[in-house]
Formats: C-alpha cells, sequence, structure tokens
C-alpha cells in the first residue's frame, strides 16, 4: 500500500523559512517516474493548488508563491520536498503532498504551516 508521510511543518515568523518533506512508501516505481503535487488549505478555504514536479521536471508553481517556493525530490530516497522561503501570514495552511502517475493518486495526511505576522 503506497503511503505518503508529511513532515517540517510548523510556526514561524513571517520572513521565515521551512522546508516541507513528503516521504513516500510502499511505491514499485521511482519518485521520479511520477508527478508530485503540493497543495494547500486554510482555514474556511478550499484546497489550493500550490507547486508541482512531473515525471519530467517540469516545474509549475501558483503566482502566489513562485519565486519563494522551489519543488524539488530526491528519488534515491523517495522523498520530495517543498522549500518556503519569505513565508507570509497568507502561507498559514495544511500543506498537503500528492503523487500520482501509473492508475495512483495517493494523498498525505497533511502538515500544519502557521506563520505570525
Amino acid at each position: 500500500q503506497v503511503q505518503l508521510a508529511e513532515s517540517g511543518g510548523g510556526s514561524v515568523q513571517a520572513g521565515g523559512s521551512l522546508t516541507l518533506s513528503c516521504a513516500a512508501s510502499g511505491i514499485v516505481f521511482k519518485l521520479n517516474q511520477m508527478g508530485v503535487g503540493w497543495y494547500r488549505q486554510a482555514p474556511g478555504k478550499e484546497r489550493e493548488w500550490v507547486a508541482t514536479i512531473t515525471n519530467g521536471d517540469i516545474k509549475n508553481y501558483v503566482d502566489s508563491v513562485k519565486g519563494r517556493f522551489a519543488i524539488s525530490r530526491d528519488s534515491a530516497k523517495n522523498t520530495a520536498y517543498l522549500q518556503m522561503n519569505s513565508l507570509k501570514f497568507e502561507d498559514t495552511a495544511v500543506y498537503y503532498c500528492n503523487i500520482y502517475g501509473y492508475g495512483l493518486n495517493v494523498w498525505g495526511q497533511g502538515t500544519q504551516v502557521t506563520v505570525s505576522s
């Protein structure tokens, strides 16, 4: 059974940085053969797409995080990352990772990021 485990969330002041990790287990394929996405959901709001890295290593970001966030992965560790810099109050949310491809679409349980202004 494929499982994702996010970690790295926490509380930080505005302008600070955090790196989220998403460790995949139970997958047959290497992580670089699959797409990986990060999403977030703020209180009272719908889940929002944040960033994606495709199996062709194409990276895309929502406009609000461009230049501040960076998505990456280490296939040897089957782990994806979201480096978040210059954090803003409005980045406060539960962050979820998602992997897709080869008939899979799996979500992690989420990790809380709280940015104080």
